[in-house]
């Protein structure tokens, strides 16, 4: 009875108690956002292929719930961080810039939720003519992207966003994706988050 009384009153089976009953709390109110679910965020940051190096960083947020069934698993609003995942230049006689973007977490009460979705990823316009264009490893915003002021081969060229604030953009052979610029993703993965 007196070495029970005292694994009672031990400080860490006391925490690890506590650890054990906040993780079971937790659990019960988690959900799971099936893969393939779309994410459409608005980019915080400005990125651009000609000053942003593969790795770093870049926050946006939600633009509208995140769901899963009738469940709000993330609200519109939410910081949701990626990185850069491939950022090169055109070179000066031939090739294309290109940019290819990845969402890494959503913040949800001040916690980070690791998810992993599919790549968004933009090819510039070469350097011996040619639009920018929209690569197939993202997915539907920004998908057509046309030139703009007659000129295709290095004209600015935008991605077209349904509601409308500023989409990509390539000026010259760079690729540069403003502050405010809607992009779309899909979870490549279950992503498990806390449901509401």
């Amino acid at each position: 009875m007196t070495n029970l009384f005292k694994f009672r009153k031990s400080p860490a089976a006391t925490l690890l108690l506590l650890i054990c009953a906040a993780t079971a709390w937790a659990q019960q109110g988690m959900v799971t956002v099936p893969a393939g679910t779309r994410l459409l965020v608005r980019m915080v940051d400005s990125i651009g292929s000609g000053r942003n190096r593969a790795g770093t960083l870049f926050t946006a947020r939600l633009e509208t719930n995140l769901m899963t069934g009738n469940t709000v698993a993330a609200p519109a609003g939410a910081v949701v961080h990626g990185r850069i995942i491939q950022s090169s230049g055109a070179g000066r006689a031939a090739g294309r810039s290109e940019l290819s973007l990845e969402l890494t977490d959503i913040v949800i009460n001040n916690t980070r939720f690791p998810i992993l979705s599919n790549d968004y990823s933009v090819q510039g316009a070469n350097a011996l003519g040619g639009t920018a264009r929209r690569t197939a490893g993202g997915a539907g915003l920004g998908a057509v992207i046309g030139a703009i002021g007659g000129n295709a081969g290095r004209g600015a060229a935008i991605g077209a966003a349904g509601g409308g604030a500023s989409s990509l953009i390539s000026r010259g052979e760079q690729i540069n994706i403003p502050s405010g610029t809607l992009l779309e993703f899909r979870l490549q993965q279950p992503a498990s988050l806390p449901g509401r």
